[in-house]
């Protein structure tokens, strides 16, 4: 078996482009994903090795010096950080030419042959879900045998070979949080609305909604929800929680959690029997009966992605939900006492000066605890990709989704809105959300109860007017 590093690279500072990132950027305040893409092949390759450099600081010279001692690197790439990426494998191929390197991620997935066009250094590329190709080239199969795979030959040929089935009993798949164990320092991963330490993993993959925008279902999960057994998913918690002593919330960032209702039922009730404090991405239209058997199993936080307060965007974007049935959702969620991390976009198709207003208004009616607001990002793969190049929505300035400090640009532009106008929204839609008297009441209340969260929002607030000045030095 070959030696095996698994690798994300160093790229820009305060960049969350993990391989557990659904939109690869530098957040409004420092956050990191655990890199689960990766730890997950890692976990099924004996004596393999991961390094997650940006969480960690790992600086290239560090990357390149322990890359000596492996004879395969497998590195997660995206389409931000893909010009980085290729610098990185460049100077691992120049001090050990005879590394063997792949790469995989969503980009690769769905542009194999100009990513392996983008440098010799990159010997192939592992398509779709890539768990056990990674694992036959780790085990020295022939390229020609492996499926799933892009690959360069001696000639500089290109050769695809046949799509790799997708994984049915994803019970196969061994624990990623052992590999977190190994390999990770799980204090250097933040999110804002988690409490820390955290870890995050994932108890299927797999997304039946269609939203065009959304990266992985696309790309590599598909749209079937195909799960792990209650029972295995217990025992990865169970290993976990006498692993990681220190960790106060488990994220389950399957693309939506709540897609089959009754086994996220069956999960809560075993977590309540472990005294377990957990979160998940969940769609808003839960139903109340379940959200109460989730929050008696020991729900905090969901996730959701409202993404517009218009119902055409909606329609437009194919989300499968309606404004009056998210509302009735929060308005349970508020009751219940579960909190609501909302998610929103702007820019999407059919967006103007009108919807913004109207998703703003909407956002402040439903009041999540926090929220997120991103540009809309079209992927290579996706839905909403082919769409604006088809419209002339986006062009080749904007086609890598950040700026030169990893920061989202607004890709989009449309006849009647323009990037500049995209891009300025959103810093008046935070300012609008959070600089209301009840929400700065709120979030005073919460550092008054606890130390601990006045250290964290004191910093989070120095990391966001930090980011708000980058932006603006950036437009």
């Amino acid at each position: 078996m070959l030696r095996t590093l698994f690798l994300q690279a160093p790229s820009f500072d305060g960049f969350d482009g993990g391989a557990g990132s659904r939109y690869q950027a530098k957040r409004e305040i420092k956050s990191f994903w655990f890199p689960t893409w990766l730890a997950q092949p890692a976990a099924l390759v004996e004596n393999s090795k991961l390094i997650d450099a940006p969480p960690h600081r790992t600086s290239l010279a560090e990357v390149v010096g322990q890359a000596k001692d492996f004879d395969h690197v497998v590195v997660h790439t995206s389409v931000p950080s893909f010009t980085s990426d290729v610098r990185v494998v460049e100077a691992l191929k120049a001090a050990n030419p005879q590394l063997k390197i792949g790469m995989i991620g969503a980009k690769v997935a769905v542009n194999a042959e100009l990513s392996l066009r983008g440098s010799p250094a990159i010997d192939y590329v592992a398509r779709n879900e890539f768990d056990f190709t990674v694992k036959d080239v780790a085990d020295e199969i022939l390229f020609k045998d492996i499926k799933g795979i892009s690959y360069r030959t001696s000639r500089d040929a290109i050769v695809h070979n046949d799509d790799r089935p997708m994984i049915e009993n994803m019970d196969d798949l061994p624990f990623v949080t052992k590999v977190y164990k190994r390999d990770l320092r799980i204090e250097d991963y933040f999110i804002g609305y988690l409490k820390h330490p955290y870890i995050s993993i994932y108890t299927g993959r797999g997304c039946k909604s269609r939203c065009t925008f959304c990266l992985w279902p696309q790309t590599v999960g598909g749209h079937r929800y195909r799960t792990r057994s209650v029972g295995h998913v217990i025992e990865e918690i169970k290993y976990a929680k006498a692993a990681f002593p220190q960790v106060k919330e488990f994220f389950f960032d399957d693309d939506t959690f709540t897609d089959d209702l009754p086994r996220a039922e069956a999960i809560a009730k075993e977590l309540g029997k472990l005294g377990i404090v957990w979160s998940c991405n969940a769609k808003a239209n839960v139903p109340r009966k379940t959200l109460e058997a989730l929050k008696d199993g020991g729900l905090r936080l969901l996730l959701v992605g409202y993404e517009s307060g218009n119902q055409q965007i909606l329609y437009n974007i194919k989300k499968g939900m309606r404004i009056d049935v998210a509302e009735k959702f929060t308005r349970d969620c508020h009751e219940l006492g579960i909190q609501i991390h909302g998610t929103f976009i702007l820019g999407l198709p059919g967006e103007s000066t009108e919807t913004i207003r109207e998703t703003v208004e909407f956002a402040k009616r439903i009041n999540p605890h926090t929220i997120q607001v991103s540009l809309a990002a079209p992927y290579p793969g996706t839905f909403l990709y082919n769409q604006a190049v088809q419209n002339g929505w986006l062009d080749a300035a904007n086609a890598e989704l950040v700026d030169d400090h990893g920061i989202q640009i607004a890709p989009l532009h449309y006849p009647h809105l323009s990037h500049k106008e995209i891009f300025n929204s959103l810093e008046s839609f935070y300012r609008e959300f959070y600089f209301r008297p009840s929400k700065i009441a709120s979030i005073v209340g919460e550092m008054v109860r606890s130390s601990d969260m006045m250290k964290r929002r004191l910093r989070e607030g120095v990391e966001f007017f930090q980011f708000l000045r980058e932006r603006r030095s950036a437009a």
